[in-house]
């Protein structure tokens, strides 16, 4: 499976997913998106990705050999619900947990089923982001980005694995940055928040450039972390494990709206 050999459906881009189709066309694949019933801001990004428009969610299904699914994870079901005569690779790259994974490939009960769990930044001409995939079809989906600045890990193991390794790292990195602007939120109902300041500064002074990246994150993408962190704790919950934190979480970063396109 070589870039170029089969054009790539992607459902539906957002900041991420636009970002990872851009990488596959600038190598030389044809990318797929459905511009119905999407928002101009998803359309501005799709044209800047290179994406090409095919109209319709059908439309996209019946050419694409490979589908992929990177959404908010509280869409994650409904938008392979969409492809479930789909009969190709379906890769769901979505922030959820193994359990709901697992009900998501599902829906797709004709496709290749292939997990996969998206660790880093939008990747761009200079900086690369990671995809870990697990899944019976995960080589060939990773050989699709050879040469990209998606750098694809295969994970042994079957479907699930590579979303638990994406909760896990999650856990820890969006969960602490929601524990950190809580700390900040309860000094400033306490009115205490200069002197928390002082005190970071005086003995953890790592601490003031973590939260303003915290705030600058949780400004305009907190409303999308809220079912991640759901998703994590569900993940927590599964394994046996306290799943308050992530709830905690999912709270904070509920206080965040969603940014005007």
């Amino acid at each position: 499976m070589g870039v170029g050999s089969v054009p790539v459906g992607l459902l539906h881009p957002g900041a991420m997913g636009a970002a990872v189709g851009a990488c596959l066309v600038r190598a030389g694949a044809e990318v797929l998106w459905a511009s119905q019933d999407r928002s101009d801001a998803t359309a501005a990004r799709a044209r800047e990705a290179g994406l090409t428009d095919v109209r319709t969610v059908d439309a996209l299904l019946e050419r694409a050999g490979i589908v992929l699914s990177i959404c908010p994870p509280h869409a994650a079901l409904a938008t392979a619900a969409l492809a479930h005569d789909f009969g190709g690779v379906y890769v769901d790259a979505n922030a959820v947990s193994p359990g709901t994974v697992r009900e998501v490939a599902g829906l797709v009960p004709r496709a290749r089923f292939v997990d996969g769990g998206i660790v880093g930044s939008p990747p761009t001409h200079e900086q690369g982001t990671r995809l870990y995939l697990s899944g019976p079809s995960a080589p060939g989906v990773a050989e699709l980005f050879a040469g990209t600045t998606v750098e694809c890990l295969v994970l042994s193991g079957g479907v699930g694995v590579a979303s638990a390794l994406k909760m896990a790292y999650a856990s820890w990195t969006k969960g602490s940055a929601a524990l950190l602007l809580t700390a900040r939120d309860l000094a400033r109902a306490e009115g205490v928040e200069d002197e928390l300041a002082n005190e970071w500064a005086h003995s953890l002074p790592q601490l003031a450039d973590r939260l303003a990246a915290a705030e600058r994150s949780a400004a305009t993408k907190g409303w999308r972390w809220v079912g991640e962190m759901e998703e994590i704790a569900t993940t927590m919950r599964e394994a046996g494990l306290p799943d308050g934190f992530h709830q905690a979480a999912a709270a904070t970063y509920r206080r965040y709206p969603r940014p005007r396109s």
